[in-house]
């Protein structure tokens, strides 16, 4: 049996050496990227207090950014509470949706039948709006955090498993003819030469995935929960404390941007060779 170890380190070299000074060059400075993001941070502030002072927004339309902020400080521990549940459903769904994508992907492309046939079902399933097949899902798994993990699992199953499918399919024909020329079999190609070079088109898919996760997360607690972000913003809008809703949607957002920048940071530390 050929050892393909030096062919797979081939083909992550090779699409790093044509890539690396490229991406140095584009890469910033972490205090550069921080300063970027407080200024960032500081315009969309003075834009939002610029809209209630512009067109006098009462409270219960608009809060102030301070008024958000105080109720940050004074109802963190249940803000943090109810974050850790939705936290929890988040990276379950991601992780659920990922093996399912990375599943059916292979299926795909080892077995060409099952494309015509799986290919309709993955178009349905996005075709079909999250809110639709929520109530049915809650019939089915109950209240608990197990429909919201598959809310997110089904929404982010599409981007991925397309990703991956493509780099899996998209394999440059001469790392392909190597492996041929040195006698591997089938499984050895699929994990030693087209795996790795599919990677960046996974993490491409991977990063849709962690920006839209949230959403079915979100969706599964306001159609029935009685836990998470989703729920409280449910519970704020219902007794008018508008600036308890920004708050927990603020906790949300960053919730949804740490997340992101951190599994960049991942993909970008285990594919070099990406960009």
């Amino acid at each position: 049996m050929p050892d393909l170890r030096p062919l797979a380190g081939r083909v992550a070299d090779s699409q790093q050496t044509t890539s690396g000074a490229g991406q140095d060059r584009r890469s910033s400075p972490p205090l550069q990227q921080v300063f970027r993001a407080v200024i960032i941070i500081c315009v969309i502030l003075i834009a939002w207090q610029g809209l209630i002072y512009a067109f006098a927004l009462p409270s219960f339309i608009l809060p102030t950014p301070l008024s958000v902020l105080d109720r940050l400080i004074v109802r963190h521990e249940i803000l943090l509470r109810h974050s850790w549940v939705t936290a929890q459903e988040i990276i379950l769904g991601l992780l659920l949706g990922l093996s399912m994508g990375l599943f059916f992907a292979l299926q795909m492309l080892l077995f060409k039948p099952v494309k015509r046939w799986l290919l309709p079902i993955l178009i349905a399933s996005q075709a079909i709006p999250v809110f639709a097949i929520a109530p049915v899902l809650m019939l089915w798994l109950d209240y608990g955090i197990a429909s919201k993990v598959v809310m997110a699992a089904i929404i982010i199953f599409f981007p991925v498993t397309t990703c991956c499918y493509d780099g899996l399919s998209n394999t440059p024909k001469g790392f392909l003819d190597l492996a041929h020329t040195v006698q591997a079999s089938r499984w050895q190609q699929l994990i030693h030469v087209q795996l790795p070079a599919a990677l960046p088109a996974l993490a491409s898919g991977i990063r849709v995935a962690v920006v839209i996760a949230p959403i079915g997360a979100v969706a599964g607690e306001w159609v029935g929960s009685s836990a998470g972000l989703g729920y409280l913003m449910l519970q704020a809008n219902a007794r008018m404390m508008i600036d308890d809703m920004f708050a927990a949607l603020f906790i949300l957002s960053l919730l949804s941007v740490v997340l992101y920048f951190a599994t960049d940071f991942a993909l970008k530390k285990a594919i070099p060779w990406e960009h």
